[in-house]
């Protein structure tokens, strides 16, 4: 009786509190949901993108759907972790919605999220033996912001998947100061060594297929630094799913470091 139960009191409950679009608040259909106009502002990112980090490209380039082609960047550099997958892209129309996820306690939003990273995911999620890993917070950061949103929509999707979310398996041993501003140099110095494998958790690594989750990819450099310390734990493969992406022009002289 509990799923008609559930089902009957989230009637109740959009006759109370009506259902809001995620981004500007107005009035939709279904939980969960945006308004038009916010959906089509929001950059969901599809093929063709680099098969490596995920980075969208403008136009197919080989115009017969090639889904094996990689980026200036991973081709000068190859990223630590095996694949990288985002649901949109990080700019003025999305945003909001990200930092309101992440800074301003919407974490009503995680379920939504988590059927947004199951479908731009699905091919990382293929295998049923798939461990699903957040980047994690400083027990200080933490503290502060009282939730860390990767390990929210790391759960999320363990529960609608049903592939297993481990949050705590991987643990920040100091508090690197914020990523913001910094050059991709700098933002892979700030986390070197900065991860660890928990203790408890390390039975659970070797041999392991990984999908790490993370908010916002920039370089690269934080989910890096983790498949970095996953690989030296003995994980098998490492992939990276993230719900938004920066996508910005890359120089010849970034190139070379922001896969890493």
């Amino acid at each position: 009786m509990w799923p008609h139960l559930r089902s009957g009191m989230a009637r109740l409950l959009d006759l109370v509190l009506p259902p809001r679009c995620l981004c500007c608040g107005v009035e939709v259909g279904v939980a969960g949901a945006l308004c038009p106009t916010c959906w089509q502002g929001i950059g969901f990112i599809s093929a063709p993108h680099c098969a490596r980090c995920g980075l969208p490209f403008d136009y197919d380039l080989t115009g017969d759907g090639a889904t094996n082609l990689v980026c200036g960047a991973c081709l000068a550099r190859p990223p630590l972790f095996d694949r990288c997958r985002s649901v949109f892209v990080y700019d003025n129309a999305s945003r909001s919605l990200v930092l309101g996820f992440k800074h301003g306690d919407r974490t009503d939003c995680a379920p939504a999220f988590a059927q947004w990273l199951a479908r731009a995911g699905a091919v990382l999620l293929l295998e049923s033996d798939v461990i699903i890993v957040p980047v994690p917070l400083h027990r200080w950061r933490l503290l502060k912001r009282r939730y860390n949103q990767s390990a929210l929509l790391a759960l999320e999707l363990g529960r609608l998947t049903g592939r297993t979310a481990i949050p705590d398996l991987l643990i920040r041993r100091r508090a690197t100061p914020s990523q913001g501003g910094l050059t991709a140099k700098g933002r892979a110095r700030n986390v070197q060594s900065a991860f660890a494998i928990n203790p408890r958790c390390a039975g659970r690594v070797k041999d392991a297929r990984i999908l790490l989750i993370d908010d916002v990819f920039t370089t690269g450099a934080t989910v890096g630094e983790c498949a970095r310390t996953l690989r030296r734990a003995g994980a098998r493969a490492v992939d990276v799913l993230t719900l938004s992406r920066v996508v910005k022009p890359v120089t010849l002289e970034e190139a070379g470091e922001q896969a890493g």
